[in-house]
């Protein structure tokens, strides 16, 4: 097997014109594609990160909430890389996400820090 990298992560949301709003403004992810599915009473929006990579926004009816946080089984996080985490902190402070303290990785020495998307999904910078 020679998996070649990460070609995209799916998240449901809760409100999709708030997390596209989210992702498209404040994270500034480009935007592929958006398809209405009628008869799903949902969209679906391809976005895609710099290196390539893409995140499907699915909307649906009355999704269930995450379970717990962060420690529910399955996807724990996303981790975006960051040239200058402090640039991104303030950016993104500056559109009034919350954003915890600054760390140190134990293993790495590099810093990183979370913040969550509208629907409380952990989301992590991790500086390059």
């Amino acid at each position: 097997m020679n998996l070649l990298r990460t070609h995209h992560v799916a998240v449901i949301v809760s409100n999709y014109s708030k997390s596209k709003h989210f992702y498209t403004e404040i994270l500034g992810l480009e935007v592929i594609r958006e398809v209405h599915r009628k008869e799903r009473d949902s969209y679906k929006l391809d976005l895609r990160i710099a290196d390539g990579t893409q995140i499907e926004l699915f909307s649906f009816p009355n999704p269930p909430k995450r379970p717990s946080y962060p420690e529910a089984c399955g996807l724990r996080h996303l981790a975006f890389e960051v040239a200058d985490l402090d640039v991104t902190v303030a950016e993104l402070t500056g559109h009034g996400v919350t954003v915890e303290a600054i760390r140190i990785d134990e293993f790495t020495g590099k810093r990183f820090t979370f913040f969550s998307d509208p629907d409380g999904l952990p989301l992590e910078l991790y500086e390059r």
